[in-house]
């Protein structure tokens, strides 16, 4: 880990957290709780063995992660964030709000992996109906598929699946990321490819007035 020799708490921050990966090891964490290490790699599409182990390594000797045994049948180790690991949530969450601009189309051959909707649903989707019957709405744009759960004002996005979900959306990312920003309709993303089933009426509880719109 290189340190930038300042005495600036900016520059003392980025000495843990500046290097590359680092911060998305941490998001993977935040985002799923404790991870084997073949979750991480799961999660970290691109990264080198050697250096996800390096990594881990350096924020454990900074404080931020911390390993345990998982006992039988697991029997595995496992890495979760420490109460200052768990710290940088608002510094992922501010990550997040600037870069989806930068989200409109994705580069060629972008990985994507469903946990990551977290964030585009907290930014964008609202419970206008707190007090409604709780909603699941399931997200198949990955391998791993998410849920969204609306309740008592409350959005939440956990990963898996739901036994009887209200309304399942199926398809590109891009499509799901551009319904919950506004920028296309249920109309237009059902046109572009997005195949929606169950009770398409669930989304108007959730989506921004524009996307709500036919």
């Amino acid at each position: 880990m290189r340190s930038y020799g300042q005495y600036c708490a900016v520059a003392k921050a980025l000495d843990v957290v500046g290097d590359r990966w680092t911060l998305l090891i941490v998001r993977e964490l935040a985002l799923l709780g404790a991870c084997r290490y073949t979750d991480l790699r799961n999660g970290l599409p691109g990264i080198a063995t050697n250096l996800l182990a390096d990594r881990l390594r350096e924020l454990e000797s900074a404080g931020l992660i911390s390993r345990e045994d998982a006992p039988p049948p697991v029997a595995t180790t496992l890495f979760r964030l420490t109460e200052a690991g768990e710290e940088l949530w608002p510094v992922l969450n501010a990550l997040a709000r600037w870069g989806v601009r930068y989200m409109a189309a994705p580069a060629g051959g972008d990985e994507f992996r469903g946990h990551w909707f977290t964030w585009p649903a907290s930014l964008f989707l609202r419970d206008r109906d707190p007090d409604g019957p709780p909603v699941t709405i399931e997200l198949r744009a990955a391998s791993n598929p998410v849920v969204v759960e609306v309740s008592g004002g409350s959005v939440r996005t956990v990963p898996g699946t739901a036994a009887a979900p209200d309304v399942v959306l199926s398809g590109e990312p891009r499509l799901i990321l551009g319904l919950f920003a506004g920028g296309i309709s249920v109309a237009d993303a059902t046109a572009f490819g997005l195949q929606i089933s169950g009770d398409a009426s669930v989304l108007e509880r959730v989506l921004p007035e524009q996307a709500r719109a036919s």
